[in-house]
């Protein structure tokens, strides 16, 4: 039994506790969170205790920590988890400040702990196979990659205003499969955007709908389209063309009944939200987390590699205030250590 604690205690967090309440390799030892209030309220829907800040760095009753508390305070947990030697298993992003998450990636290097960042599109099993496909060179090289990230409805503004954008929020997830899946670092991006939605999303410097370009070292290119707002529900799909063939993980929709009438076909829809269409990549990712640490194998995706993925957001958002295609540089940092 692997004793792991929470920090956080919103929607995400509440996620990641009930995974952790049903695993039988974990013993979830309490949550924390800056309300307190709220921390109580979700330990004991989960049948474990709420705790200090100080609890959650005790390595002599906590073996790994969970850290899904707001974007502004992960960069500090993932630093005092490492002081601690705790293992981390950390919502993205390690923090909106590029600067600063190289500080703290070089800092929880040096510590030595294993830290796996929750990109979790990583561990929805059609993007898996589709991933071991590529990398098998089953449909030969990659020429082409699109891959799309369509939301149902524009989160609510104060979540825009501290998120720091589509690029850095939304489509960076996205980045990350794109890096994923060909083995490659793009060089450069251009990205443009507007907004259908509401107006004030201008105000903040951001957009709801957007497209991305990317060019990778082999000459392939990867395109992103991405969207705030849908009228049919939550659409995630990603298609590589090769030179011998082609692959695609395709929409989930919510069934497989198509009810067949005079002149038409009528089939379930998709996921009224994206939650409901990526929860069990939560699971997966945190079964990823525990077997690394039991069983010393690979983790991932690691700080180096969530710090590249952030590096492309961040020429993505540039260019899209420069309205110019953007070389993207990437972070020089020490490796990630990606055994325990």
């Amino acid at each position: 039994m692997v004793r792991i604690a929470l920090v956080g205690a919103g929607f995400i967090g509440s996620v990641h506790a009930r995974n952790l309440a049903e695993h039988p390799e974990v013993r979830f030892v309490g949550v924390a969170d800056i309300d307190a209030a709220r921390a109580g309220d979700l330990a004991d829907r989960m049948g474990t205790q709420p705790l200090t800040d100080t609890d959650i760095y005790d390595s002599d009753h906590v073996d790994a920590v969970l850290i899904a508390s707001s974007t502004d305070t992960h960069a500090d947990h993932l630093r005092r988890a490492a002081a601690a030697g705790l293992p981390t298993f950390c919502e993205k992003p390690i923090d909106l400040d590029l600067a600063h998450a190289i500080d703290t990636v070089a800092q929880v290097t040096a510590a030595g702990v294993a830290t796996m960042v929750d990109f979790n599109r990583r561990f929805d099993r059609d993007h898996r196979e589709l991933h071991r496909s590529v990398r098998a060179g089953e449909i030969g090289g990659v020429e082409l990659i699109q891959l799309t990230s369509r939301g149902p409805s524009l989160p609510p503004l104060d979540y825009i205003a501290t998120s720091g954008g589509q690029m850095r929020d939304q489509t960076v997830h996205f980045f990350d499969l794109a890096r994923w899946i060909t083995g490659e670092d793009p060089v450069d991006v251009f990205a443009a955007g507007s907004v259908f939605t509401d107006p004030r999303m201008a105000q903040l410097g951001d957009v709801d709908t957007s497209v991305v370009t990317l060019r990778m070292p082999s000459g392939a290119l990867v395109q992103i389209d991405s969207a705030r707002r849908t009228g049919y529900g939550y659409d995630e799909r990603i298609e590589v063309l090769g030179s011998d063939g082609m692959i695609e993980s395709g929409r989930r929709p919510i069934g497989s009944v198509s009810r067949y009438g005079p002149g038409r076909i009528v089939g379930d829809g998709l996921h009224a939200g994206w939650f409901e269409r990526v929860a069990p990549t939560y699971r997966a990712a945190l079964d990823h987390f525990l077997a690394a640490l039991t069983t010393g194998a690979d983790i991932g995706p690691t700080l180096d590699e969530a710090l590249k993925a952030q590096a492309i957001a961040e020429a993505a958002a540039r260019s899209l205030r420069t309205g110019n295609r953007e070389t993207i540089t990437y972070p020089v940092t020490p490796s990630a250590v990606t055994t325990h």
